[in-house]
């Protein structure tokens, strides 16, 4: 049986910090993984406010953001490395999304990787969007191959991060892409309330959903197209923050509640072949499934045909980076880790760039 260390890194566009997971991942005619340790980085108050203001930002400030944001992740990984002495084979980081326009090419997601190799002393990959950008692709979801291979159990999984993206296998083929926002929408309403994010659904649960403004949401032209297709926080400040006024933010939040269970269930139904005997398994991860009120609201919604399962805290907050962490590793032993089936690419391909002097990883 062949076996790999690495650790993974996810900064989510919520901006709630970093994610990094320590995984064993093991082949033995089929992939599995064990999670060794892991750990949530939270952003200071300046760092936090220079990755969400960096879009704006000149070109060499963005540059200047890129290798501070990779020497300060750098930093973090040494240090989680020493705590807990790990002696990982490979470092892979998603690094933090500034810009994606898939529709003009384009796509940046910053944190120096030379900068988290030199800092940790250990091979690094980065960049895991742009190659299937090039080939005309989304370049996102990127989780759905290791959703296939790592999470085989389930008919389909289901993330509710800063925006909502599902994958499922629909006539032999791995179908994703990204539903709605959630959390980058929900986070930006509770900072109205000075708060970091609407702790269990609480001051959604009490507001009113305001019909006009849902039904606004709803036909918004995003929800209309068909897969693949993918999201991005541009896409959120043109189309989503302007229209979000005008009323309570508690009124606010639970319309937004109501638009991101009805985008979710209405986009399933259109796109998922239900069997009429047994609910299909669907593994729901990401912070959302913290918002007791958004998790209500899902249940109800999805009327019994899904048996909607949320896993222990480790899978909820670290899935992701789990499979970040996997989409590296098949790139440095030279395996697809993104599917045209998914991206709408030419071509299956293995993306992201590789730091270090050497070309091969060999298992222990």
């Amino acid at each position: 049986m062949k076996k790999y260390d690495v650790i993974g890194l996810m900064s989510g566009t919520s901006l709630d910090g970093l994610d990094i997971v320590f995984v064993r991942f093991s082949y033995n005619f089929e992939w599995s993984y064990k999670v060794i340790q892991c750990q949530s980085v939270s952003y200071d108050i300046e760092l936090s406010n220079k990755l969400k203001h960096a879009a704006k930002v000149s070109g060499i400030e963005l540059k200047k953001l890129d290798v501070y944001y990779g020497k300060w992740i750098g930093n973090q990984v040494k240090t989680f490395m020493d705590v807990h002495k790990l002696k990982p084979q490979l470092i892979v980081s998603h690094g933090h999304t500034i810009f994606h326009q898939p529709e003009i090419g384009l796509t940046l997601q910053i944190g120096d990787g030379y900068q988290i190799m030199l800092t940790t002393g250990v091979k690094t990959v980065c960049d895991l969007r742009s190659l299937d950008i090039s080939f005309g692709g989304q370049g996102a979801p990127l989780v759905p191959i290791g959703d296939k291979l790592l999470f085989k159990e389930y008919d389909a999984c289901l993330n509710l991060g800063g925006f909502s993206n599902i994958s499922f296998d629909k006539d032999g083929k791995r179908i994703a892409y990204d539903i709605c926002p959630v959390n980058i929408v929900l986070n930006e309403l509770a900072s109205r309330m000075n708060l970091p994010y609407d702790k269990d659904g609480e001051t959604a649960r009490v507001g009113k959903c305001n019909k006009r403004l849902l039904q606004k949401l709803n036909a918004l032209q995003y929800y209309g197209q068909k897969p693949p297709k993918s999201l991005g926080l541009e896409w959120v400040q043109h189309h989503i923050f302007p229209i979000l006024k005008n009323d309570t933010t508690e009124n606010l939040l639970n319309t937004f509640c109501d638009h991101i269970t009805y985008q979710i269930t209405s986009s399933i139904e259109d796109n998922f072949q239900f069997s009429t005997s047994v609910s299909a398994k669907m593994l729901v991860t990401g912070g959302g499934t913290k918002n007791s009120f958004l998790m209500d609201l899902l249940k109800t919604k999805s009327g019994g045909k899904w048996d909607i399962i949320i896993p222990d805290n480790q899978i909820i907050e670290f899935k992701e980076a789990i499979i970040f962490a996997f989409l590296g590793l098949l790139r440095i032993l030279g395996k697809i880790n993104s599917l045209k089936s998914v991206t709408g690419s030419i071509s299956d391909s293995s993306g992201g760039l590789i730091y270090d002097h050497l070309s091969s990883i060999n298992p222990t």
